[in-house]
């Protein structure tokens, strides 16, 4: 069998790995979670990873890898905005079949309704997910509160997501010691991130290729040259 210590092991330590291959996987990886986010499983660990992705590009004094990463933080906050309208769905499906329609406790919680989830401007969502936070919370008594932690854990994935696709690069120096915490960091999220996965669906090894690409960090032998 499998050694039990390799579990414990964080694989993307591995100094083979270069910058941009890990890079490549984070923000792959990144984007599955987003689009594969099962019942809100993984909305802790999307927050995290935007974070420590956002970390080591500002530590990195390639502007090309900035680009990318520009590039992918934006696309990761729009992947998560189109999953946005589902995740409330659920939410204001919980406040309707306890208090029902039109109610009270209904037009609290969703004033504009759940079309403005889809039309509103970044600019905005955290305001609207910290309202729906606050309307809900008298309701725990009578709902429960996992209508009010799921929105929390969207209020913690969007955040991240978003100050990650619109903060500017730091202009500042980082010492090695900087970069390299920043490197580490994200392999141990990364880490996390597998065993998350891993221990959502134990017993289904099919499902790591729909959540992580392992050839994006895996050296591919030289192409022969060409006769």
């Amino acid at each position: 069998m499998i050694a039990i210590e390799r579990y414990f092991v964080i694989p993307f330590s591995d100094p083979e790995i270069s910058l941009n291959e890990i890079l490549a996987f984070a923000t792959d990886s990144h984007q599955r979670m987003i689009a594969n986010n099962t019942g809100g499983a993984f909305t802790a660990n999307i927050a995290a990873t935007a974070t420590v992705i956002a970390t080591l590009g500002t530590c990195s004094a390639d502007d090309i890898t900035k680009l990318g990463l520009r590039k992918a933080a934006k696309q990761a906050k729009d992947t998560f905005r189109g999953t946005l309208p589902a995740a409330i769905h659920k939410i204001h499906a919980k406040v309707l079949a306890q208090y029902g329609d039109p109610s009270p406790q209904l037009t609290q919680c969703f004033p504009a309704g759940r079309s403005i989830w889809q039309s509103e401007v970044d600019d905005k969502i955290d305001d609207r997910l910290q309202a729906l936070i606050n309307a809900l919370s008298p309701l725990v008594i009578t709902m429960g509160s996992s209508a009010t932690m799921d929105t929390t854990a969207l209020l913690t994935a969007w955040t991240a997501l978003y100050n990650a696709s619109e903060s500017s690069t730091a202009a500042k120096s980082f010492t090695q010691a900087e970069k390299k915490a920043a490197r580490d960091a994200l392999d141990r999220q990364l880490s996390l991130n597998v065993l998350a996965v891993a221990i959502k669906f134990i017993g289904q090894p099919e499902k790591a290729a729909v959540y992580f690409q392992q050839h994006l960090i895996e050296d591919h032998p030289a192409a022969p040259p060409v006769p």
